[in-house]
């Protein structure tokens, strides 16, 4: 029960019943059952990618590559930090493929040393945070990546007011040489300044959402300035299309997977589901997954307008270091969970345990082995005991962590969720509810057009016997 490609599989034994029981393992019965629906979702989401519908599925094709990487060589000489201003997809996606093709320690390296410039990500607003990254920050020397899809994010034009001004105050008319903007091609605030002013800017392919810009220059061109090799990840992505539009569901990793999360949740009630990769570099790909999998697939209403409130929970661990605090829990608890590992056939260096160190025979046994072995022994007996206890789990394994590989992997999972909203019946590519809570934070901060917003969630707090923050 392993699908295999080359560089990538996906195992799936333990989440069968012939090997954790039916109670909890999904039968060959379950699997036939849904075939004929899983083929419905592939000729569905096939025929819509040819009305050009879905444009995120032809990314791995783009054309623009070659400017995203004449602006980065154009900067990167005097820049020594790069600011990216976004939230959720608009930084998720390009923190992951840094952290996981990156140095770990990328920031605190000589810059004689480091591939590009220092690179920080303000996803959120909290001002001790930002005022804690202005001391630290040499605006000379700083360019500002500003990326916002509809170029109206209250969050990042927050952002982006303060930084305007501190660089128009510290280079005067030259901030504009120290701005990159991604934004929607020919909407919006964002893209309006970017006219006028003159500044360098690249678009939001339309109809692709933030969570699945990632191979977009939302996402590639942080990557660049880091010297990671942007074609591979889309050639990685290209190799795994191929993949995901064949129409048998055991030779298509993407439908398999989603087929199998699928029933697991609707059929065996496991409403949790846990990506828990054993490689510190896929840490943040846990991360843009649970954004992906939560804001895709949790919907109050399906396509035809009636009231489902279906959706998995998503959760983020990372092996060994969660053994130590979740284990417990999916060993323990309630059978509701579904557990994916992410597993690395080769790690980038090899790390072994110097002997004579230890002091008695309670240690003697670690000596002449590696971090490395380690690390595998520690997935592989985890697995084995949630399988013993009859808890669902499966690995995705890569043969080695690279641009191909990765970007392979986020196409695989970003089509998997495509899939996965098909079989739900509901649309994994809006978000009503996120989009109301935005609309009642622009009314309380005074936005024109918003005025019953604000009302409506003054009136709210005014009934409420809350502790109102002070400005």
């Amino acid at each position: 029960m392993i699908w295999q490609a080359e560089d990538i599989y996906l195992d799936y034994s333990n989440m069968m019943a012939e090997v954790i029981g039916d109670e909890h393992g999904i039968t060959f019965e379950e699997i036939e059952g849904i075939r004929d629906k899983a083929g419905e979702v592939h000729r569905r989401v096939q025929h819509e990618r040819g009305d050009d519908k879905l444009p995120f599925l032809n990314l791995p094709y783009q054309e623009g590559i070659g400017e995203i990487k004449c602006v980065v060589d154009d900067l990167r000489g005097s820049a020594h930090t790069l600011v990216v201003l976004g939230i959720g997809g608009s930084a998720l996606g390009g923190r992951a493929l840094i952290a996981a093709l990156g140095h770990p320690f990328h920031n605190l390296l000589p810059a004689e040393v480091r591939k590009g410039p220092r690179v920080f990500f303000l996803d959120n607003i909290d001002p001790d945070t930002i005022t804690g990254l202005l001391d630290v920050l040499d605006l000379s020397q700083t360019v500002v990546n500003v990326i916002s899809k509809s170029g109206s994010t209250i969050e990042t034009l927050s952002h982006f007011f303060l930084f305007l001004s501190l660089l128009n105050g510290r280079l005067g008319p030259d901030w504009r040489k120290r701005v990159v903007v991604t934004t929607d091609p020919s909407n919006g605030p964002l893209r309006r300044l970017a006219e006028e002013e003159g500044l360098v800017s690249f678009s939001t392919p339309p109809g692709v959402e933030g969570r699945f810009s990632v191979l977009t220059p939302v996402g590639l061109l942080p990557a660049a300035f880091i010297g990671i090799d942007i074609e591979g990840l889309l050639d990685g992505a290209a190799l795994t299309d191929k993949w995901c539009r064949e129409e048998e569901l055991e030779a298509n990793p993407a439908l398999l997977n989603a087929a199998l999360q699928y029933l697991a949740h609707v059929k065996k009630v496991k409403g949790i589901s846990v990506m828990m990769p054993y490689a510190d570099s896929l840490r943040e790909v846990a991360d843009w997954y649970r954004q992906l999998w939560a804001e895709s697939l949790g919907k109050k209403k399906d396509v035809q307008g009636r009231l489902v409130y279906v959706g998995p929970t998503p959760v983020k661990a990372l092996g060994v270091t969660d053994q130590h605090s979740q284990l417990q829990l999916y060993l323990e608890g309630p059978y509701d969970k579904v557990i994916t590992f992410m597993a690395l056939g080769s790690f980038s260096h090899f790390l072994k345990i110097p002997e004579g160190g230890s002091w008695g025979e309670e240690t003697a046994y670690l000596e002449g082995k590696s971090l490395n072995e380690l690390m595998e022994a520690e997935r592989r007996a985890t697995e084995f005991v949630l399988t013993k206890n009859s808890r669902s789990n499966c690995t995705i394994y890569l043969k080695e962590l690279n641009p191909r590989t990765l970007g392979g992997l986020f196409y695989l999972l970003e089509v998997q969720t495509a899939f996965a909203g098909g079989l739900y019946g509901i649309n994994p590519f809006d978000q009503p509810a996120v989009e109301e809570g935005k609309r009642l934070t622009c009314g309380m901060m005074g936005r024109r057009g918003f005025e019953g917003e604000g009302e409506e969630i003054r009136g709210w707090i005014k009934g409420r016997n809350v502790y109102k923050v002070p400005r």
